[in-house]
């Protein structure tokens, strides 16, 4: 595979998308969506035979890379809600006078080229299409060894669905060579590819960080937090733990951790406890949470910082809501932290204190999400401050650019 032919492909066709029109676009991607949904059994067809080789004992990744006509469907759907929303490009951000004459102003207009590299959820291949290409990009992905059937499947239908309307398939190109070499090779492409957007575990994420030439945006590790308060109301409270945790547990802004004020955890850590168990999360507590509830196993150090993914939960009995705070600055990735309160006060300091992608008041983590927040679909989360942060949405493929227009100014 010659991934310069690929870099090179790929510039020419970003410039082919900045071109075409919102109209344009939105009749790719209506397109696209109806070829998911007519072509679904040959999807799944493919989608099997990844499951086949997959391991038994990885449930968690096993539950991202399966799918079935529901999550086809949602795929086709997400296509047609980012059709739906406003073309950011081209959008006139502001325009003023400067004294001299001259109206300077800012335009949205679209990055370039992005590539993805991602584990195990076919759904991104499809997202990330979308999203790249209504914001007038193109896009160079890499999906894992362990989906290769359904990611090449769904590229062969997508791309299928492009040339159809008589526009360039390579819009969007797959890179099929599972080896780690290519990787390597992709990460260094920085004369093609204008940033890279990594999507999965915390080694994935951080090999590509430390080792690309290419801008990386950092996404989706989690390890979220929720903090019970002192003055929470306690059955809203488990209702929302509940949720955030056993929803779906192998995704990243899943509840991984809950801090628990010492003055109500002799009530609370039994209540919380008991209705963990019953939906089948494995408890692991500090010796506080032990003491209240005998069947949670012990928590280590390791615990803390671990993003389980899985129907796993680590519970620690605080002093203070400072020691709340300190400690999620100190283990947290980043992305989703809740407190539970009906303190204003507290809640919004919370707020102001917590310096995290997505940071909420009385709700579930599981709303950080592209299509939750009302984006439409999202490329990933970035859980890092430039240039993008939280769900990133269509703007977050954009980048600006100054417009000047003059009248023969020339400067003195």
């Amino acid at each position: 595979m010659n991934l310069e032919s690929i870099g090179i492909e790929a510039k020419a066709m970003a410039r082919y998308v900045k071109k075409l029109t919102g109209k344009e676009k939105n009749e790719v991607l209506l397109t696209c969506a109806e070829a998911l949904e007519s072509n679904s059994a040959y999807i799944l067809a493919e989608n099997q035979k990844d499951m086949t080789k997959a391991d038994e004992s990885r449930s968690a990744f096993n539950d991202r890379l399966m799918l079935n006509d529901q999550r086809i469907s949602s795929m086709a759907e997400g296509l047609r809600k980012v059709a739906r929303l406003e073309d950011p490009i081209n959008e006139t951000l502001y325009m003023k006078a400067l004294p001299n004459g001259l109206q300077v102003g800012e335009k949205r207009t679209p990055i370039g080229v992005v590539g993805m590299i991602y584990e195990a959820r076919p759904n991104v291949t499809v997202d990330a299409f979308g999203l790249c290409f209504k914001s007038g990009n193109s896009s160079i992905l890499r999906g894992g060894s362990e989906a290769l059937h359904s990611n090449t499947a769904l590229v062969e239908v997508l791309q299928n669905a492009i040339e159809k309307l008589g526009h360039h398939k390579t819009v969007m190109q797959f890179i099929t060579d599972p080896s780690r070499e290519i990787v390597r090779q992709f990460m260094r492409l920085n004369q093609y590819i204008d940033v890279l957007v990594p999507r999965g575990g915390v080694e994935l994420i951080k090999t590509i960080a430390e080792n690309s030439t290419i801008p990386v945006i950092e996404t989706g590790v989690g390890n979220c937090h929720i903090y019970v308060d002192e003055f929470a109301d306690l059955d809203k409270a488990v209702k929302i733990i509940i949720n955030a945790k056993t929803q779906r547990p192998s995704v990243c802004n899943a509840c991984e951790k809950v801090l628990i004020h010492e003055e109500i955890a002799s009530i609370f850590v039994p209540m919380l406890c008991q209705a963990l168990s019953k939906c089948g999360v494995e408890i692991r507590g500090d010796h506080q949470v032990r003491s209240f509830f005998s069947e949670a196993k012990p928590a280590t150090e390791e615990d803390w910082h671990t993003e389980y993914l899985d129907m796993i939960i680590g519970i620690k009995v605080v002093k203070a809501f400072e020691w709340a705070v300190d400690h999620i600055h100190q283990y947290s990735g980043g992305h989703s932290e809740a407190i539970l309160t009906e303190s204003y006060n507290n809640a919004q300091r919370f707020l102001a204190e917590i310096d995290s992608a997505a940071v909420y008041v009385n709700a579930s983590t599981r709303f950080t999400d592209g299509e939750e927040f009302g984006l439409g679909a999202e490329i990933g989360i970035s859980t890092q401050k430039l240039h993008a942060r939280g769900p990133m949405g269509l703007k977050a493929l954009t980048t600006t650019k100054f417009i000047i227009l003059g009248d023969g100014q020339i400067r003195v």
